[in-house]
């Protein structure tokens, strides 16, 4: 009961702890969430197709496989199950053939056991309907999906043919090879899980480490409340111990307080994060969509895997932050701590020990620098990097602080620079605190904007066709190319295969040669008459992922299904998350005489855009969907863009909003410990209102030179993310632009922040009756 009344008698503190522990725990515990559903999202896409589970057999071309191929391989004893997939409305619709899928394809609903509707039915995932078809709402389905059988669904996409097939686990034991029944086939073994799992880890890997940048921002705010309290105890405790109790029992008691208040703290963030999860997740939903074409549900389930987590890094933080306390108080002896904490004159040994610390955490930094090659090095540098800047803040601020107090003039100013320099300790883990949100929001921001420019430029030179039409089918791209002919520039063809370069997945592509690509392409590094080489057959362009991932570059030879060719030119290709071949046009129709392109290029003058539209469109009865300008396609892109950074960017600002919270809370409960060193300069003659504006310059100037520290920083944190991290999640390096204006803006804002936090504690300090001043003369200090 002695050791709870202090928090009773300290709200303002007690309210400190719990709201730093929800505010980690929410940010954290939020992303967490966002993550879990995603990837249920995932599990339950790959369950509804068996994939990672059966080998899947595909056409080389990319095109549909013949109805009399599937027949075909059934009679020779192939257990195969056909699949038809294709989105109607935005609906992802797969058939199934229910006499032949596995058990556990689909939906239960359909299958050979099951009693089939004599209406046409199709299953959903909730929220999904299709006009004109009975629905049947299945919450196993994956989100956004509907399925049914093969016959329903291939009517309601018109389709010709089918999708894949699903190869069953259980093969006769003798059976002819697929290549002596059907030729243009390929085997697909499963890789064990989700293909839009594995390629989303890296998105979701980012958004682990900001949540994790959240929590530790967090819990600088815990530290700093569980240091107060335990220090301003110390009187307390030496009474209990003097009276007899056990300092064992008092240690006890003191860590299961801490453990309660954690466990309390972090169900209020759970529960916090749980709306923060749900505000944020359709963003996110749209963006998996728009990169990966991975569908994702927008609301959110309470899965016991990330509320657990958050409770349980809570209760990890909460625990970690009290350790150093309870280890002093371990070693404290029976008689000390009978006065009040001096906070300067107790921080000078720390620093020392402080300052080794971030030093040797930055020469691990060094290190990771030379040797980051993958996601976790990158990680650890950021890491260390991060760390041991807010390790050595405090030892360059006190520095700073030195020099003014030496050029002061007046006694007023020497006061204030050294009364700063007293307030530092107390206000130390605030700033780092601040420091690690600024340098992360200078660091993401730049490598926005980075890739934003970038990105931009690269659509320009790619994008360089007026208009992008696509055929409904092979016979109308036959009649679309004959119609085109004569009233365009030139049309171009798009044809991609998928194929295996160097045993890694890739699309390969065969353009014709047109000046567009030799005029618009530009290349990280390529040999002379690098196109001429490419047309004639004698070598291949790849892009920056696979030269990356396949370690290869020019010169190197490069193994295609039926060819090797040298590697001559490789290129930036910012978006894509898989490698890419370029082969010269007549070697690729040598390799797949049946491919055939279904989406074209067009170059035509600009002002004759329109009417070509109308044209296609009236005349030759193409769907106003399969006609896309330019323009379009840049802002369809473009808004991608921008919704991918939605998420990254509101944990940004949330980060920011902890950081000036703790310097609130701070300045708030070193505010009833300041009326003992205040009260005399009053009784000097020194004005409240003149210390009010005193206390907010000096919480200002803190915060401004926090920034000039956090900007270099901020500027290696996106180095990192640029140089190292992003080329081990996405394959590609973006070159790194600054933005000084961006920079301005958020040292005004933070600034404004600090200057808002500052003005609470200062108005309370100006308001304090001066009977209350006029005590402190009273007491013994």
């Amino acid at each position: 009961m002695a050791l709870l009344s202090y928090w009773r008698r300290n709200w303002l503190q007690f309210f400190t702890l719990l709201a730093g522990l929800a505010l980690a725990t929410a940010l954290w515990s939020g992303v967490q969430a966002i993550n879990a559903e995603a990837r249920a999202s995932y599990d339950a896409a790959a369950a509804t197709l068996g994939e990672g589970q059966y080998t899947q057999i595909t056409a080389n071309n990319g095109l549909p496989i013949a109805v009399e191929d599937y027949v075909a391989l059934r009679r020779v004893g192939w257990l195969v199950s056909p699949v038809v997939e294709g989105r109607l409305d935005g609906v992802r619709l797969i058939g199934v053939e229910p006499l032949t899928a596995p058990q556990g394809i689909g939906t239960t609903a359909l299958s050979i056991e099951a009693e089939l509707p004599s209406e046409p039915t199709l299953w959903v995932s909730s929220g999904v309907s299709v006009d004109g078809v009975t629905t049947v709402e299945t919450p196993e389905l994956a989100p956004n999906t509907a399925i049914g059988d093969i016959g329903l669904v291939s009517d309601l996409l018109g389709a010709q043919g089918i999708s894949r097939l699903l190869v069953l686990s259980d093969q006769p034991v003798r059976q002819p090879p697929l290549e002596s029944v059907v030729q243009g086939l390929n085997v697909q073994t499963p890789q064990g899980g989700s293909d839009i799992g594995r390629l989303t880890d890296s998105f979701h890997l980012n958004l682990t480490a900001f949540g994790f940048l959240s929590f530790v921002v967090g819990i600088f705010i815990v530290n700093g409340a569980v240091g107060l309290a335990f220090e301003q105890r110390r009187p307390l405790v030496r009474t209990l111990r003097a009276l007899g109790v056990p300092l064992r029992t008092v240690i006890a008691i003191m860590a299961a307080e801490m453990a309660v208040l954690s466990l309390l703290g972090g169900v209020i963030g759970v529960v916090i994060g749980y709306f923060i999860a749900a505000a944020l997740l359709p963003d996110v939903a749209a963006t998996l969509q728009g990169l990966y074409g991975a569908d994702v549900g927008g609301t959110l389930a309470i899965r016991p895997v990330w509320w657990l987590s958050g409770l349980g890094i809570a209760l990890l933080g909460g625990m970690a932050a009290s350790a150093s306390a309870l280890w002093k108080l371990s070693r404290m002896p029976l008689l000390a701590g009978a006065q009040p904490r001096a906070w300067s004159m107790q921080a000078g040994r720390g620093r020392v020990i402080q300052t080794i610390a971030g030093l040797f955490m930055l020469a691990a930094a060094g290190i990771f620098a030379l040797i980051a090659d993958g996601l976790v090095t990158g990680f650890a540098l950021l890491g260390t990097l991060l760390l041991g800047a807010a390790l050595l803040l405090p030892m360059v601020l006190n520095a700073a602080l030195a020099l003014g107090q030496r050029l002061a003039k007046g006694p007023v100013w020497e006061w204030f620079w050294a009364d700063t320099r007293q307030q530092l300790p107390g206000l130390s883990l605030a700033l780092a605190a601040l420091l690690l949100a600024m340098a992360a929001n200078i660091g993401v921001s730049t490598m926005v904007s980075s890739f934003r420019q970038t990105f931009v430029g690269f659509l320009d030179q790619r994008l360089a066709a007026e208009l992008y039409v696509t055929a409904r089918d092979e016979e109308d791209a036959v009649a679309l190319e004959q119609f085109l002919a004569g009233k365009v520039e030139s049309v171009l063809p798009i044809e991609q295969i998928d194929v295996e370069a160097n045993g890694l997945p890739a699309e390969l592509y065969g353009p014709i040669d047109d000046r567009t690509y030799r005029d618009n392409w530009r290349f990280l590094s390529q040999v002379p008459q690098m196109w001429d080489i490419v047309q004639a057959g004698e070598g291949v362009a790849i892009n920056e992922q696979l030269s990356y991932r396949g370690d290869l570059q020019l010169g190197d030879m490069l193994e295609l299904p039926g060819i090797t060719l040298p590697v001559v030119g490789i290129y930036g290709d910012y978006g894509n998350p898989i490698g890419q071949v370029i082969i010269g046009r007549e070697v690729f129709k040598e390799l797949y005489p049946d491919s055939q392109a279904l989406r074209y290029g067009v170059r035509v003058l600009p002002e004759d855009v329109a009417a070509l539209t109308d044209q296609l469109v009236s005349e030759y009865g193409l769907p106003e969907a399969n006609v896309i300008n330019q323009a379009g396609i840049k802002a369809y892109s473009l808004d991608i863009f921008e919704r991918t950074f939605t998420v990254t960017g509101a944990l940004n600002w949330l980060t920011l909003g902890v950081a000036g919270f703790a310097i609130l809370m701070s300045l708030l409960t070193l505010s009833g410990m300041r009326i003992p060193q205040l009260a005399p300069l009053w009784a000097l003659g020194l004005t409240r209102g003149r210390l009010e504006r005193l206390e907010i310059l000096r919480t200002v100037m803190l915060t401004a030179w926090t920034f000039v520290f956090a900007l270099p920083l901020g500027l290696a944190l996106a180095w990192v993310l640029l140089a190292v991290v992003n080329v081990a999640a996405f394959g590609w390096r973006l070159p790194m632009f600054v933005f000084p204006t961006s920079y301005v803006f958020l040292l005004v804002q933070a600034l404004i922040a600090a200057g808002a936090a500052a003005l609470w504690p200062a108005l309370k300090l100006g308001r304090t009756p001066t009977s209350h001043l006029l005590k402190v003369f009273a007491n013994e200090r």
